[in-house]
């Protein structure tokens, strides 16, 4: 990731260096939203000259401190319900450590969110103004947040302390129902996977983003292929972690229920032997009932639900069993859609070409060799190449044409030390052409009013008294195009051949602009060359 250079006029090489954290980075990201660099540092000396501490969305900091978030906010949302159902008070001081450190940077997340700048789809620069700021995030995500950032870690350790301290039996009896109390309350920091949703929708919605922007710019380091790759792979990646924790929290809730309930004479984990169990022994139990449950195999036992309280969770489970079977067809099929458009359209026009023949009882050998010249021509992959071009401005379609045509008409003398100009214009005019082994390109005698100039392929040249191969490069029919004559051989193609073509419309329409072209080409024509013409 490529650094601004920060204007430090105004601050100590110290307070820079700090501050640099804050401020955007020179990324595609940033490129996509301010368009070029100097638009980049000028936002750069707009956030300094604010003079306040605000974290912009594009800076190393924010980078930074999504990552550690997604990362403490997924390990909160798998301990929390194993803490609430399988730990029964025994965390020990590694975990409540980590419950007081988790609720320490969530509170500090609150806080810091008042100052975290906003970039909106429509708007052209972020939001770095406080006020502003502060009235966004209080309408939106601040009291999901303040709920979820709520301080159980430090109420669990108090209490806990207290508990320790007291010999008295009827105050530890109070005790140990206030501890499950608080540990029922503690549910209440699960909203914390909206935070990872967030988070999750903000990397894809930037991934999105850079691949959109990509598509537009041709010097981008990275390929528009991979970049799909990324954001896919966020996008799976954010599926399983959620199906995964909606497992891991149905299993917790199966051995939880039944923990509140003292544990009955007929719930399943009496029946299973597994009061003495370890930990790791209930909760296999607890997710093989959930999945068995929620993809309608069986009731994670051999027996039937006994109670209403094992039955309603039996049938909660069924149900988020089949919202995660939608969710999850939703989001393959959605993905499955997205990928490579280009290919799908060229199934599909394919589908209705073999329809038609059909239709129109066309000969199997007819039929392949037209299956065959749209994968020449096409190559798996449809596109209306006319669209695109009208869609790009004029000098993007001229630097596209001389890319892909310009080496072929240097490669024709009667074009060669032509004016630039009167070049650009003939490039604008080439057609694109394919041809399949055994075409007859042209014909002998055959009136023409094309010229052709090979890309790609291999065609054989015969007339009454010798016969030679052209090959990538060369070039037939400029005969045609000077006069509007008949073709002086027949060309037929030796492989499927890639091929430009110049009508003699086309050009004489180019002329209409160059007389001094038009003079000495009219001069050309008048002398007897003997440069192979067609």
């Amino acid at each position: 990731m490529e650094k601004v250079k920060v204007p430090t006029a105004g601050c100590s090489k110290a307070s820079c260096g700090w501050r640099a954290l804050l401020l955007p980075q020179l990324n595609r990201q940033s490129l996509y939203v301010y368009g070029s660099e100097i638009a980049v540092e000028q936002e750069c000396i707009r956030q300094l000259q604010s003079g306040v501490f605000v974290i912009h969305p594009f800076s190393l900091m924010r980078s930074y401190y999504i990552m550690c978030m997604m990362a403490i906010t997924f390990l909160n949302l798998i301990g929390i319900p194993m803490e609430i159902a399988f730990l029964e008070g025994n965390n020990g001081l590694v975990w409540e450590s980590f419950n007081v450190f988790s609720d320490t940077l969530f509170l500090i997340d609150v806080a810091l969110n008042f100052r975290m700048g906003i970039i909106t789809e429509d708007a052209e620069e972020a939001i770095l103004d406080i006020k502003r700021i502060r009235v966004s995030y209080l309408r939106t995500w601040f009291i999901p947040d303040v709920i979820a950032a709520f301080p159980i870690g430090y109420i669990l350790l108090f209490a806990d302390l207290h508990y320790h301290n007291d010999d008295s039996p009827s105050k530890t009896n109070k005790m140990m129902r206030i501890l499950m109390f608080v540990r029922i309350l503690s549910l209440i920091r699960l909203a914390r996977v909206s935070r990872l949703v967030r988070f999750f929708n903000e990397v894809e919605k930037r991934n999105k983003d850079l691949l959109t922007w990509s598509h537009g710019v041709s010097t981008c380091q990275v390929s528009n292929a991979n970049l799909e790759v990324v954001r896919l792979f966020f996008r799976i990646l954010s599926l399983f972690m959620m199906i995964f924790l909606l497992c891991h929290w149905n299993g917790c809730i199966q051995y939880f229920v039944p923990m509140l309930e003292e544990f009955p004479s007929d719930c399943w984990v009496r029946k299973e032997n597994l009061m003495n169990a370890t930990v790791i022994v209930k909760y296999s139990w607890g997710v093989f009932r959930a999945l068995s449950q929620m993809i309608a195999l069986s009731y994670g036992s051999m027996d039937a639900p006994t109670n209403y309280v094992e039955m309603w969770i039996v049938m909660v489970s069924m149900v988020s069993g089949c919202l995660m079977y939608t969710v999850l067809v939703a989001n393959a099929t959605a993905m499955i859609v997205n990928v490579d458009p280009a290919a799908k359209e060229y199934k599909s026009k394919m589908s209705r070409l073999e329809h038609y023949m059909a239709f129109m009882k066309l000969p199997p050998e007819l039929q392949l060799r037209i299956n065959n010249y749209y994968q020449a021509r096409y190559g798996g992959k449809w596109f209306d190449e006319q669209e695109v071009m009208d869609t790009v401005s004029s000098a993007l379609k001229e630097q596209i044409v001389t890319v892909m045509c310009s080496r072929l008409l240097r490669n024709v003398p009667m074009f060669q030390n032509r004016d630039e100009n009167f070049i650009n214009v003939l490039l604008l005019k080439l057609e694109y052409e394919v041809f399949q082994e055994g075409d007859v390109i042209v014909r002998q005698n055959v009136p023409g009013d094309r010229m052709f100039f090979m890309d790609h392929g291999q065609v054989l040249v015969e007339d009454d008294s010798h016969q030679r191969e052209l090959c990538d490069g060369d070039f037939f029919g400029e005969t045609c195009v000077l006069t509007k004559g008949k073709h002086l051989a027949t060309v037929k193609a030796l492989t499927d051949c890639q091929c430009f073509s110049l009508s003699w419309k086309d050009f004489q329409d180019a002329l209409q602009g160059f007389p001094d072209v038009k003079k000495d080409l009219e001069k050309m024509v008048q002398v007897n060359t003997d440069g192979g013409l067609v």
